[in-house]
């Protein structure tokens, strides 16, 4: 069997989005919001977006805008205390199972995997937030730092090499909302490999591989 039992994604709902108090979301239709994702509210969600499955974009007691290129991948949770926008700027980057609570992400900005960042908190542009960092409210970030620990703490400046590694990863997701729209759908799982299962290519790498290749001057 095919294992297909639907056509083409527009046949996949747009995720679970949800009117409040008068307020409904808006997503430009470039974006890709997963049918697992819930979003909420007072939400403004921009060009080629990707929101992950998992994730909870809540807009009830404040605002949240997503700028175009953006990503909230698997698992994130992006809330805020009454009266509070938060803001993720153009290609902001927000890995796996991040936290985003009542703070302002720069343009461009990478926030690892499991990474919580608080309110009032301000991460400016092009920073590199490690996985599993803490950024207690109130902390002012400059631009282009490197931020690791919890609590955080700017360990050095951010390099041309490892901002266009990051820009790079972000151009991956930026392309991904249209792939999903074209091509994802529901299926059946097969029962065995087919023999003529293609490979995928090694189209990004980690910073560490990166730097082994080409190090960091």
């Amino acid at each position: 069997m095919s294992g297909s039992t639907k056509g083409p994604s527009e046949d996949i709902p747009a995720g679970n989005i949800f009117e409040f108090e008068g307020f409904q979301p808006v997503v430009h239709e470039s974006a890709f919001v997963h049918p697992n994702a819930t979003v909420t509210g007072n939400v403004i969600i921009g060009r080629d977006v990707y929101i992950g499955p998992g994730a909870a974009i809540r807009g009830d007691w404040g605002g949240i805008v997503i700028e175009d290129g953006c990503n909230v991948q698997e698992n994130c949770t992006v809330h805020m205390f009454p009266g509070v926008t938060v803001v993720l700027e153009q290609s902001a980057h927000i890995g796996h199972g991040a936290i985003i609570h009542g703070a302002r992400i720069g343009r461009n900005t990478l926030v690892g995997m499991n990474a919580v960042v608080m309110d009032n908190a301000v991460v400016g542009p092009e920073c590199i937030v490690g996985a599993l960092c803490f950024v207690p409210a109130e902390m002012q970030i400059p631009a282009r730092k490197v931020v690791v620990g919890n609590p955080a703490k700017i360990v050095k400046d951010v390099s041309d090499e490892m901002i266009a590694w990051k820009t790079d990863g972000t151009t991956l997701y930026q392309a991904l909302p249209t792939q999903l729209h074209q091509s994802l759908r529901a299926c059946h799982p097969l029962r065995e490999v087919p023999a003529d299962r293609p490979s995928q290519q090694t189209s990004y790498q980690t910073w560490h591989d990166t730097r082994s290749r080409t190090p960091e001057r």
